[in-house]
């Protein structure tokens, strides 16, 4: 089990990028949150299995519809006793 901070740069805000990144982490059944940063880029932190973080990872980059990822800054951090994935306003 592993715990990632992800900041995602790019054509990442108005484009449904929260929302997408929200049903991908429910159905890959990863926990965490996806929310929107004021310099225009979305923070993600999400927590599973290891594979199955680098498979949602590269999920962001091939199914997510309109967005563009120009870079992900990626850092793992300590674990959190969470059961869900949401939207972070």
């Amino acid at each position: 089990m592993v715990r990632k901070r992800l900041k995602i740069f790019g054509l990442v805000q108005g484009v449904g990028f929260r929302y997408q990144s929200f049903s991908l982490a429910q159905t890959m059944n990863l926990v965490g949150w996806v929310k929107n940063n004021s310099d225009g880029s979305v923070s993600i932190e999400v927590q599973g299995e290891q594979q199955k973080i680098r498979d949602f990872i590269e999920c962001l980059h091939t199914k997510i519809r309109f967005a563009r990822i120009d870079r992900i800054e990626e850092v793992t951090i300590q674990l959190q006793s969470e059961s869900s994935f949401k939207i972070n306003q």
